[in-house]
């Protein structure tokens, strides 16, 4: 297939707004893929490229060659010299890279040009997520959504899904092929959002829930078969050898096969979580004297598999009664009730002992990895929300010399929208840290504003939403100051302003 027939879909999905006519220019796209070019071609509509690291970064985009006028290029032959690119090291390497990767843009039409920047910089804006794509190759393949979407859960990948449902004589079977295998990552099961636990207690229904603790750490899910332990992030990234403690914890454990689910943070002596910048630092680096400072507990609040049986398809209170027999102390603290007001008091104890807030699951629900599914309900104490930082202008005065003010986006479609700035709630260290990011992140500097790309993700806690003209998502935020910055979300990841008008709403 010609590079230019993905490109040109790209080009589309990023002018189009709706979500069916998305799904039908995938669609199309994926019929008309020969099947040896399945698997490129759906790793590129989710916006990556098939290797992890090629050498080129942004930085590389910034001069690049006029376009070529007809189109030459090739799926399968852009994917040989990434994969070239990525075998590249030591001496040399550098202007061999460099050479190839000129070789390839001056190839590649404007359309193409622009597919390739994005899938090298990471932020190709087409709209084109993942369970969207899903879907387009539910249909394309003629299959039930439901199907696809389990295979990619187990797959922890939707190249190899795409590739099953697309290629096989009899796509059903194939993806029932897969199956959970201890030492494979599986897509973690989301929740959902609500204001308070009424909120969520009108949302799952009448019946007991499950009230866990929501811990202020990293997602982590472990595996383990007999001495071998694996642990995984959210994002399915394999950090085994940083957190040599997760590792002892697990080997521990009275079983010989196992995949928990949970949470690591540092915790003080007092019991008490850590800043979560501690944990984030200690969980992306290896550096002995920073593991000597600063140590991770695992916390886990489910099972999905034990010793040989798989718990997926278990109710939620079934996977505790395994969870509770092998991981002992290490069990996330919980609460099962039929009574609101427990709940409710429930939630209060948590945030005073320091925690975020409160998970509400449905008792019976199964483990739906890979979906931000209803049976899961987070609660926090604050209105916070994940935004993008779009500017940032510089400081005065005491903060002289830095970047400060922030300006805040949400996700509206395939761009952003403003609600506000904010320079509250800064650290030294945080302004210090802002500074060097966003002046990496630069595309534009009118002396006083510097425009970024939009990559940072900030989580915001603010007192309300108030009206607002000046903003053009027509709300604005009041009293906004930063929490953290997520460095383990991507801008995708980031919420929306139906998330933010939903929320005024309520």
């Amino acid at each position: 297939m010609l590079l230019v027939d993905l490109a040109t879909t790209s080009s589309a999905l990023t002018t189009t707004r709706s979500r069916l006519a998305k799904r039908a220019l995938l669609v199309d796209l994926l019929r008309r893929t020969p099947p040896e070019d399945v698997g490129i071609v759906s790793r590129y509509l989710g916006g990556q490229l098939r290797q992890r690291r090629t050498g080129l970064g942004w930085r590389s985009l910034k001069s690049l060659p006029e376009p070529a006028t007809d189109p030459t290029l090739t799926v399968v032959g852009v994917d040989a010299v990434f994969e070239e690119m990525s075998q590249l090291e030591g001496p040399g390497s550098v202007l061999t890279r460099n050479a190839l990767a000129a070789e390839l843009f001056g190839a590649a039409t404007a359309d193409e040009q622009r597919l390739l920047g994005g899938l090298v910089s990471g932020e190709l804006r087409q709209g084109s997520l993942d369970a969207l794509l899903l879907d387009a190759v539910a249909e394309a393949a003629a299959v039930p959504p439901e199907v696809v979407r389990r295979a990619a859960m187990l797959a922890g990948d939707t190249e190899p899904v795409a590739v099953a449902a697309l290629t096989s004589p009899d796509p059903e079977a194939a993806l029932a092929a897969f199956q959970l295998a201890v030492g494979r990552p599986v897509r973690p099961m989301l929740a959902q959002s609500a204001p308070d636990v009424d909120g969520a207690w009108a949302s799952l229904g009448p019946g007991p829930v499950v009230v866990d603790s929501k811990l202020d750490g990293i997602r982590i899910q472990v595996h383990r078969q007999g001495d071998d332990v694996r642990v995984f992030t959210r994002s399915l990234d394999d950090i085994t050898t940083r957190v040599p403690e997760i590792v002892a914890a697990v080997r521990a454990m009275p079983a010989s096969d196992l995949v928990l689910d949970g949470e690591a943070l540092a915790v003080g002596p007092d019991g008490r979580p850590r800043p979560f910048q501690e944990t984030a630092a200690r969980s992306a680096t290896k550096d002995a004297e920073v593991a000597a400072v600063t140590t991770l507990t695992p916390f886990f609040f489910d099972a999905l598999h034990v010793d040989g049986t798989d718990l997926l398809d278990a109710p939620l209170l079934r996977r505790l009664d395994a969870l509770d027999a092998v991981a002992g102390p290490s069990v996330v603290h919980r609460l099962v009730t039929a009574d609101v007001d427990e709940a409710r008091a429930y939630f209060a104890d948590v945030v005073r002992a320091g925690q975020e807030g409160v998970v509400i699951k449905a008792a019976d629900a199964p483990y739906e990895a890979g979906r931000r599914g209803a049976a899961w309900i987070k609660v926090k104490p604050r209105n916070t929300l994940d935004l993008v930082v779009l500017a940032v202008e510089r400081g005065s005065g005491r903060r002289q010399g830095t970047l400060s003010n922030i300006h805040l986006g949400a996700r509206d479609g395939d761009g952003f929208v403003m609600l506000g700035k904010t320079f509250k709630g800064m650290t030294d260290a945080m302004l210090a840290w802002q500074t060097e990011r966003f002046t990496e992140l630069s595309t534009g500097d009118d002396g006083w504003v510097v425009t970024v790309r939009p990559e940072q993700v900030v989580e915001i806690a603010f007192d309300g939403l108030q009206r607002s003209t000046r903003y053009p998502g027509g709300v604005a935020l009041r009293f906004a100051r930063v929490l953290r910055y997520r460095d383990d979300k991507t801008a995708a990841e980031a919420d929306t302003i139906e998330t933010v008008l939903a929320m005024r709403a309520t």
